[in-house]
């Protein structure tokens, strides 16, 4: 009985074929290749700063805007930063108010007992505001 023959060496010998085919097909001179692409590159000059204007070539410096700051004592930590923050007020810290130094890691789980500054009083948005909190329940 005759053994059925591996598949291999017939992929091997059409392999083989195809890329005979492939440079034989090709003779020097014949192909006709795109010519390169030339790419220019022109840099634009900056123009130099104005000497008649005084704030020529410094950087802006805005005003932060005052905003009353809204009172969040009694709510929860993570609500009272979210509130804040979308009032304008984005410079944040949170205190453990027991003195324990204990860190906030879930903010849900705490309770705002005492903010500072103050609320009501009209401050700038880039004040740091502190929420002093305890975990709920204590």
């Amino acid at each position: 009985m005759r053994q059925p023959s591996s598949p291999v060496p017939a992929i091997a010998a059409a392999t083989f074929l195809a890329g005979t085919a492939l440079v034989t097909g090709c003779t020097p001179g014949t192909a006709s290749s795109p010519p390169p692409a030339v790419v220019t590159v022109t840099a634009t000059p900056t123009p130099p700063p104005d000497e008649a204007t005084p704030s020529a070539g410094k950087p802006s410096v805005r005003k932060p805007e005052r905003k009353r700051l809204p009172d969040v004592v009694g709510m929860n930590l993570q609500a009272a930063q979210d509130f804040l923050q979308a009032k304008g007020f984005y410079i944040l810290d949170d205190q453990d108010a027991t003195g324990q130094g204990r860190l906030q890691v879930f903010d849900r789980n705490w309770q705002v007992v005492r903010q500072d500054p103050a609320a009501g009083r009209r401050v700038p948005t880039d004040t740091l505001i502190t929420l002093y909190a305890k975990k709920i329940g204590e």
